[in-house]
């Protein structure tokens, strides 16, 4: 996963919000497949390998269900390191029954789209080779057509589905933003991304190092969509990976630039887009 790597700016870690962490404990680690890293009455991380934590789940004490037309979540990504996993993982869902909410060829990759029992958009997906990859003038070709279930299929026959490879990461996050003029200066002169692709005046998706998207960023909410009250289902925060500590010193000082603020919380970097989306700024 060269594009979830260093030197790359990428994310690597998403924590949700549930109304009910038993429920959604059973959902991620049955349904999805992640291992348990940590867990308290509250509060899970969870994992793909056993060491590396993907996705925090929490149940405040005054949780609210998820508000509509906010800014916030749209949907996390799981990236798998094969096709023949994204086959693996489409028949387990075929077996168990349980409900897609879309099934996509987007020409850089091919991706499976559902939601977990609050309503938190998922995508698990698996990356075509890069070098098929087409771009001009510095943008990528990304498209929705729909997904050859059947050759996918086709290729995971025979590979049991275990839960999540151990080499599955966070692939990308899609938020819903309230608007894309500050939004693209947060994220591009702010953080340091490029943008790959525009649609329309509608959506982003931003990466660094040449990757189709880390990142995308949509007003289908609704322009001015406002941020969701702070314990509704939905994101907590994520995190991006910088490469080392000088970027994260440069990143810092392009923010404020900008107007943004970074604060440093019990020794965790944080900063907030316009449209109120919690970042950690981590380096490993």
């Amino acid at each position: 996963m060269k594009f979830q790597s260093y030197p790359n700016t990428f994310v690597s870690h998403v924590s949700l919000i549930v109304t009910d962490i038993k429920r959604s404990l059973s959902y991620y680690k049955d349904i999805i497949g992640f291992q348990v890293l940590n867990e308290t009455s509250q509060k899970a991380i969870l994992t793909a390998d056993g060491i590396t934590p993907l996705l925090t789940i929490e149940q405040p004490e005054n949780v609210s269900a998820k508000q509509q037309r906010t800014t916030g979540l749209y949907h996390f990504a799981l990236l798998l390191p094969n096709r023949s996993d994204l086959g693996s993982v489409l028949y387990h869902f075929l077996q168990i029954g349980y409900p897609l909410q879309g099934a996509s060829d987007h020409l850089v990759s091919e991706a499976i789209y559902l939601a977990d029992p609050d309503g938190n958009g998922i995508e698990i997906y698996a990356d075509r080779p890069s070098n098929t990859w087409k771009w001009e003038n510095g943008q990528v070709s990304m498209t929705t057509e729909r997904l050859d279930a059947e050759s996918l299929l086709a290729e995971g026959q025979g590979k049991t589905w275990k839960g999540l490879p151990k080499e599955t990461v966070m692939g990308h996050i899609h938020l819903h933003v309230s608007e894309l003029k500050k939004t693209e200066e947060f994220y591009c002169k702010g953080l340091g991304f490029d943008v790959v692709t525009r649609y329309g005046g509608q959506a982003l998706f931003i990466s660094t190092g040449s990757y189709h998207h880390h990142i995308g960023l949509n007003t289908w909410n609704g322009i001015g969509a406002p941020t969701p009250n702070e314990n509704s289902v939905g994101l907590r925060w994520f995190s991006l990976v910088l490469p080392n500590e000088a970027k994260r010193l440069e990143v810092t000082e392009q923010l404020q630039k900008i107007g943004a603020s970074v604060d440093n919380e019990n020794g965790t970097w944080i900063t907030r887009d316009p449209s109120g989306n919690t970042i950690h700024l981590l380096v490993i």
